[in-house]
Parts: C-alpha cells; sequence; structure tokens
C-alpha cells in the first residue's frame, strides 16, 4: 500500500491551550486507520485540521504526497478529503438528491440557474449502488430516512466529491448491530476501491473488525502508532487512560432485598407491549435490544413523559398515576434521557441552575431565589460526583460529555430519588469517562437507589448490570441473569434467535 495522507509534527495552540503537539499520523490507501483516545485527547482537532477546518499552529500535512493548503475545507475537499460528523449535517427538509449534491449541484448548460434534476437522480442511484444500498430513493426526504440510511447519505455526498480520504467520527453511535454490520460492509466496498478511512470510535470492540492499524492520542499526543487492529482491548485502553480495562467496570455490592420499583403489565401500543417487572434498592436493572425495540417507550411511560394505556408503577409504597412526570418525580424518579443536550440539559445555563431545577422551591422565599444556598446545595452534590473543572457556575455546554452526564445525576440526588431511569448514560463518552460515570452509577447504587439502564452496548449491560431484561418489538421478551449475561445471549434475543421467555421479570 502507498501512502495517502501524512501528518508530522502537527500542532494547534489555543489561547491558554496546547490541543495537539507534534502529533503523527499516516493513513495508506485502501486501508481502515483507527483513531482512538478519551475525549478531549485531540482527536476533533486533528480531523478538523486535515480536513482544511482548523488552521493548525505548526507541522505538515501531505496527501499523496503533496503538501495542501491547511485552513481552506474547499482545497481539503477538492484534494478528495472528506468528513461525516457524528452530527450528521445534513439537512432533513431536503431530498436525498438535493443533500448529496448540496453546494455542487449539476445544472443544465453547467452554469445556468436550472438544476439537471434527472443527472443528479441518475448519478445518486449509481453512487448509492457503488455504496451496496440501490433501494435508497433519490427523492425521498432526509427527515424521513432511518439513521442508517442517513450515514449512507453522508457517504454518497461524500462519493460525489470524488473521495478518496474518508473520515469518519463516531459512525456507529446511532446504529443498532445490523445496521453497523452493513455499514462495516460499505466501509468494506471503499477501501477495495482504494480508498483510505480514518475511522473513529469509542467502542473498541469495533476496532478489530473494522480496522487495519490503530493510533492512539492522550492530551494531544500519539502515545501509540500504527498499532495492528487486533491489539487487545486492554492494551489500547492502558495507552489512552493509564489503566486497565478489568479496571473500568467498578466491584459492587450485592443489591438489598427491599423493592423500590414495581412495573406492571405497562403497555403504550404500538411501542410498547405489556411489560411486568421488579427492581430492588441498589441494583442495577440493565434494559437491552435493537434501536426501535421500545426501550426508550418503556422508561418514558414509568416516569410518565407518555400516558401508558394501561398498567400500573409502583415507586416505594405509592401507586403513580399514568402520564403525570409531576407525581413521578414527587415520588422519587428521577431521568436522564438519551439526548441530554437537548432533553435533559438547559446549555446556556449554569451547572447550578441545572441541578437545582427539579426543586427551585426549596431554595425559594416567595418571589425570591436564595442564590448562596441554591450553590452551595448544587455544589455538594457535583463535587461529590467529582464534575471537573469544579467550577459550578461554569455554562453546561463548554462541559465534556461526561461532566455533562455527572450535572443531570447530581439534579436527581439533590431531589432525593429513588429511581434512576438513565437512557444511553455513557452515550459519546469516551472510556476513561465512562469509567467515572460508572463510578457515579455505582456509588448511588450503593445508596439503596433502584436503577434502571438503558444502553446498546452490550459489553456495558453484560459487565455492569445485576440482570438484564431484553426487548423486542415493544415486548420484553428475556430476563437474564448469571452466566447467562453474555452479549451473545443478549444480542440472540434482540434478533429472535432463541425462543422468547416469559414476559415478566421479578427477583
Amino acid at each position: 500500500m502507498s501512502a495517502l495522507l501524512q501528518v508530522r509534527g502537527l500542532t494547534k495552540v489555543y489561547p491558554g491551550v496546547v490541543a495537539l503537539s507534534g502529533v503523527d499520523l499516516e493513513v495508506n490507501e485502501g486501508e481502515v486507520h483507527c483513531l482512538v483516545g478519551q475525549n478531549g485527547a485531540g482527536k476533533s482537532t486533528l480531523i478538523k485540521c486535515v480536513s482544511g477546518a482548523v488552521e493548525p499552529t505548526s507541522g505538515v500535512i501531505e496527501f499523496l504526497g503533496h503538501q495542501f493548503a491547511t485552513g481552506r475545507p474547499s482545497a481539503a475537499l477538492s484534494a478528495g478529503v472528506a468528513t461525516i460528523y457524528q452530527e450528521l449535517d445534513l439537512v432533513p427538509d431536503l431530498t436525498v438528491a438535493a443533500n448529496i449534491f448540496l453546494g455542487h449541484e449539476k445544472r443544465l448548460g453547467r452554469i445556468g440557474p436550472i438544476l439537471d434534476r434527472r443527472a443528479m437522480r441518475r448519478e445518486v442511484r449509481e453512487l448509492v449502488g457503488r455504496l451496496g444500498h440501490p433501494h435508497l430513493d433519490p427523492d425521498a426526504l432526509v427527515a424521513d430516512l432511518r439513521p442508517a440510511d442517513k450515514q449512507l447519505v453522508s457517504m454518497a455526498r461524500a462519493l460525489s466529491r470524488n473521495v478518496r480520504l474518508l473520515i469518519m467520527d463516531e459512525p456507529s453511535a446511532i446504529l443498532d448491530p445490523p445496521e453497523v454490520d452493513a455499514l462495516f460492509e460499505v466501509v468494506g466496498r471503499l477501501t477495495a476501491q482504494g480508498v483510505g478511512v480514518i475511522y473513529i470510535s469509542h467502542r473498541m470492540d469495533e476496532i478489530a473488525r473494522i480496522g487495519d492499524r490503530v493510533t492512539v492520542l492522550r492530551d494531544g499526543r500519539t502515545v501509540a502508532s500504527s498499532l495492528p487492529a487486533d491489539t487487545s482491548v486492554d492494551e489500547l485502553i492502558q495507552h489512552m487512560v493509564g489503566r486497565s480495562f478489568g479496571e473500568v467496570f467498578p466491584k459492587r455490592a450485592r443489591p438489598g432485598d427491599e423493592v423500590v420499583l414495581r412495573v406492571t403489565k405497562l403497555r403504550r401500543p404500538p411501542d410498547l407491549e405489556e411489560a411486568s417487572f421488579e427492581v430492588r434498592a441498589g441494583e442495577i436493572l440493565g434494559i437491552g435490544g435493537l434501536v426501535g425495540a421500545g426501550r426508550t417507550e418503556l422508561l418514558r411511560a414509568i416516569g410518565g413523559i407518555d400516558r401508558a394505556a394501561s398498567g400500573e408503577v409502583w415507586v416505594a409504597g405509592r401507586t403513580l398515576r399514568r402520564g403525570r412526570p409531576d407525581i413521578a418525580v414527587a415520588a422519587g424518579i428521577g431521568m436522564a434521557p438519551e439526548e441530554r443536550k437537548s432533553q435533559g440539559l438547559w446549555l446556556d445555563w449554569s451547572q447550578v441552575r441545572n441541578v437545582t431545577i427539579s426543586d427551585l422551591a426549596r431554595h425559594s422565599h416567595g418571589p425570591f431565589t436564595d442564590h448562596g444556598a441554591e450553590r452551595d446545595a448544587a455544589q455538594k452534590h457535583l463535587r461529590a460526583l467529582a464534575v471537573r473543572p469544579d467550577d459550578p457556575m461554569r455554562n453546561v455546554s463548554d462541559s465534556s460529555g461526561g461532566n455533562q452526564q455527572k450535572v443531570v445525576l447530581a439534579r436527581w440526588l439533590l431531589h432525593s430519588a429513588r429511581v434512576l431511569l438513565l437512557d444511553e448514560p455513557t452515550r459519546g463518552v469516551d472510556v476513561g469517562a465512562k469509567s467515572d460515570v460508572y463510578r457515579v452509577i455505582s456509588e448511588l447504587a450503593a445508596r439503596g437507589l433502584a436503577i434502571v439502564m438503558v444502553s446498546s452496548e452490550l459489553s456495558e449491560l453484560a459487565g455492569f448490570c445485576d440482570r438484564i431484561l431484553v426487548m423486542r418489538e415493544g415486548a420484553l421478551v428475556a430476563a437474564l441473569e448469571g452466566d447467562a449475561m453474555t452479549e451473545e445471549e443478549i444480542l440472540r434475543h434482540s434478533l429472535r434467535i432463541v425462543p422468547d421467555q416469559p414476559r415478566s421479570a421479578t427477583p
């Protein structure tokens, strides 16, 4: 293989912050080069430098043996470098074809005002066919597509620019296992055609499946380069965070016997069929299944956000009225939603106000708020959860994903929650920060909270939870305990490879 991209001694300095310090990276034609590291390790800054979005302070970037102008996205695109970011930059209200050719539309007469829609549709069919998915309709609205198909649109847009190097930032974060398999098939087709791929992922199990080589960044430096993709997860994590994989999941005490949450025959068709289970004090109950299986819908029905059609939610001796989140919160139910930025946080508010918003009355005297008491109460719980930096007046938008999740948890600690509903609590969080989130959740369970945790990461469910319920098509189809709590067993039930178990789960 010949070198496609060579990065040597790349440095980027912001006022008061060294984001990159002498980073090296080499990507060959037709290979998948995985880039890993914690949040803040420098991965995003590196790919922004390569894609032209950021001007490096010093260093060399060569593409196909030639140095191209840095800090110019148009130059990178013209050279054949395209980037697919985790937050897909698609326009929902435009068609597939319009998104793919946005900014370089085909026109009748080359520069005329009339778009050549027929030519664009024809080329879209060729592009998606090249990706192995000819079913994608060029005239479909992007807003109506599944997450996996939206990924295909982004990849087709890159191909429409004659891409030679494709940078993919967390492309599997919103996909379920079958969709990840399809994504990997598409990447395989591209590399077979000589396209080089930089693949960024926090999911360690993907590296050996998709990659050829691995480069590890830590604190803005290259700490390991060109490792084989079959390097053990334990070794990769040691490079990334300085501790082993075995230390990621904390050791925990056995749950108590007191039942804190009881769900009985809860239904909200068609998304949620009959669900019954119990959760004890100090227990972490995992909910597995594919995207769309009804996991989020289950949590929302328990928390009263969505009104269940029938069934009962019981918390510590109190039966809750369906569809009343205020009553659920008053009874001790707290929820950390999957989309924490849009649904769980006020990003322009301070950490303090995000924590106290659930119980402002505690710090109010008539129309006035005791801001000193509010700050002290919030800071107590923020410090208990080791939120960094220790600045309670810092805007939540300036915090990392892991610290944002801790702010949400601190809110429910302040409110003295008995039950925590956690929807993908470590999504978008790096391995080091995940360890902190696991520690926090474990400590909350040790205090006697009953925790229900939805996760798409099978290793997380198998390694961290006391029991696992598996959902499929809106129904609970399996209850796994002990030696049965394996990644393979979760996936088999998720995909209907084994007979269903009874749809209730009690300790």
